[in-house]
């Protein structure tokens, strides 16, 4: 056999990208096995009544965060929500878009990004996108801001971090650095045409912007070298 011929096809995804959607498959795992009887009893629609009470347990909540504020309350017993919500997931579909996004990009920016920093990036983007949305929720209190679930802020936080990477490399080959953005762009008109023809009047938009602009900034700190490589790349022609 020629060499090379025996390799996959495909690049091996690295142990800190699994450890990031295995949690997110068992999850899908655990409904799934509710859904044909093996769990709940039994009974029919089990699975979406175990996704529903999950769900529930697992969803950050801006206003009670806030209502805590108001009260001048510190409490713990509710902090891992900030951590869990980007772990459970509305459905299979919603499940699907965001493990293929983090399996994608995760891959890419492990190869730039120690393990250690892969985590930051999400975790980061995740908690700097919840709590900007809980900003946003006591700026207009008038308005109704859904519960947070799903990972799609710390994805966006990937995407940050992707678009980091193309906009230090652009600036080593002093071409537009703004064609970096093309992909926030996409992502952000898809959502806009989406949120048109369904209506669905969610806000939680603001908390994947967010997610996305935390990536961006936090991969300054976390590239190795930090900042100082990045603005040596920047000034190389």
């Amino acid at each position: 056999m020629r060499p090379g011929y025996d390799e996959s096809p495909l690049n091996p995804v690295p142990p800190v990208i699994w450890a990031l959607v295995l949690p997110m498959i068992a999850c899908e795992a655990y409904f799934g096995l509710g859904q044909i009887g093996f769990l709940g009893g039994g009974q029919p629609g089990a699975g979406l009544a175990l996704r529903q009470i999950v769900a529930e347990r697992a969803a950050y909540v801006p206003e009670f965060v806030l209502r805590l504020w108001q009260l001048g309350i510190v409490t713990l017993d509710q902090g891992w929500r900030i951590l869990t919500y980007a772990f459970v997931h509305l459905s299979i579909t919603h499940a699907l878009f965001v493990i293929v996004f983090i399996l994608a990009l995760g891959n890419l920016i492990a190869s730039q990004f120690r393990p250690w920093a892969v985590l930051a990036l999400f975790f980061g983007s995740a908690i700097g996108g919840a709590l900007i949305y809980t900003l946003a929720a006591g700026v207009l209190p008038q308005v109704r801001f859904q519960p947070l679930i799903g990972g799609y802020p710390a994805v966006y936080g990937f995407v940050g971090a992707f678009t980091f990477l193309l906009w230090t490399r652009l600036g080593q080959q002093n071409a537009n650095r703004m064609r970096a953005f093309t992909l926030i762009g996409m992502l952000l008109l898809f959502q806009l045409v989406f949120g048109i023809i369904f209506q669905d009047g969610s806000l939680t938009w603001i908390a994947e912007i967010a997610g996305f602009g935390c990536g961006f900034l936090l991969s300054f700190v976390l590239v190795p070298g930090g900042i100082a490589r990045v603005m040596r790349q920047i000034r190389q022609r």
